[in-house]
């Protein structure tokens, strides 16, 4: 018998807020999670994901709001008897115990019979990929098979939910594209749900089936990978999605589009909710290309190499800081004129923030 998840149809958050004195670290935030989601939570330092996580978790009490787990309201049991698997940013493994007792010590507890407990702990391991390491102390694995280990630790316990805090903010690069992988791979063998705290815009749009985006202890979005990353119902969000280029302006409607002005020049941008008037205009640096004949004209300050092409920062007359991409490699002080598609320049209503 496999390891697998236990049944549920779906996790409610339904309204939870979370004080400290009077401070909201996380105001009305609604979501429901179906079995075998994989649910990204997302923002920039202090937005309340990992408080969410750790009120999913039991380790905080909510403030205001309900937890359910289909019919079963949950938020006010112990966190033993939520019964979700939590893997911790820096590992959370005892030094002194090896792999093998490290991943069944949540089984141990559970006072569950030592041929289980042998038996669940071997199909976590070949899961994880660390039959070999087994009779190893954590202090001899490297990062990545530590992590390794934390997970079989939080999924041999065959939990509805797996709850995971930064899990991969420790590793390097390289391990962290590995881990990725393997994550999404465990993921899908077990057939469970997952929420995944991170600050990384990459991680969740490899990992995540949906991603929800806060900012101060709100949801500002919650959208499929595909949805964030083109159509950003936020100007925000659309700077933590990645689109470095966020300006703002005066926009014009124009047929089903709308004129913006940049730097001076006029480029038509795709309107993102009702604009007329004082607006923000968002622009992903890989769509704003250098051209012979581009509307904005900057001096270059920097380019450094990505591979297929270069990326550029360069600052317009009217001192607008402008990042493109570009074929060539340019100099520090050329002129370069820049373009971008009007479905590539997402506009806003009203200034930033």
């Amino acid at each position: 018998m496999a390891l697998a998840s236990h049944a549920f149809r779906s996790l409610r958050l339904e309204g939870i807020t979370r004080e400290f004195g009077p401070m909201k670290a996380l105001s009305d935030v609604s979501l429901t999670v179906q079995r075998g989601e994989f649910i990204a939570l997302l923002g920039p330092s202090g937005c309340g994901k990992s408080t969410a996580l750790n009120c999913l978790a039991g380790l905080l009490p909510l403030t205001g709001g309900a937890i359910w787990l289909d019919e079963r309201r949950i938020d006010e049991l112990d966190p033993e008897d939520r019964g979700f698997g939590m893997v911790f940013q820096n590992y959370a493994l005892f030094p002194h115990m090896t792999v093998r007792r490290n991943i069944g010590f949540g089984l141990v507890s559970q006072r569950r019979p030592r041929d289980e407990i042998a038996r669940r702990v071997d199909e976590a391991l070949a899961l994880v990929r660390l039959q070999a390491h087994a009779d190893k102390l954590p202090g001899q694995l490297s990062g990545g098979q530590q992590q390794r280990v934390a997970i079989a630790r939080a999924i041999v316990v065959e939990p509805p939910l797996v709850l995971m805090d930064e899990p991969l903010s420790n590793l390097d690069a390289k391990l962290r594209l590995e881990m990725r992988a393997e994550i999404r791979r465990i993921h899908q063998t077990l057939g469970c749900s997952t929420i995944y705290v991170t600050h990384d815009q990459d991680e969740a749009l490899s990992l995540a089936d949906r991603i929800v985006v806060l900012r101060d202890g709100r949801v500002r979005q919650i959208g499929t990978p595909e949805e964030l990353y083109a159509r950003p119902a936020h100007a925000d969000v659309a700077e933590f999605m990645g689109y470095r280029n966020i300006i703002e302006t005066i926009a014009a409607p124009s047929n089903d589009n709308v004129t913006v002005t940049i730097a001076g020049a006029f480029l038509g941008g795709t309107p993102i909710e009702p604009v007329n008037g004082r607006a923000v205009a968002a622009i992903r640096p890989e769509d704003l290309v250098a051209t012979l004949d581009g509307p904005i004209a900057a001096v270059v300050e920097a380019t450094e190499y990505r591979g297929r092409d270069f990326y550029g920062f360069a600052r317009a007359a009217d001192g607008t800081e402008l990042f493109f991409r570009t074929e060539t490699r340019l100099k520090a002080g050329e002129t370069v004129r820049l373009a971008a598609a009007p479905e590539r320049v997402l506009v806003y209503a009203g200034g930033l923030a």
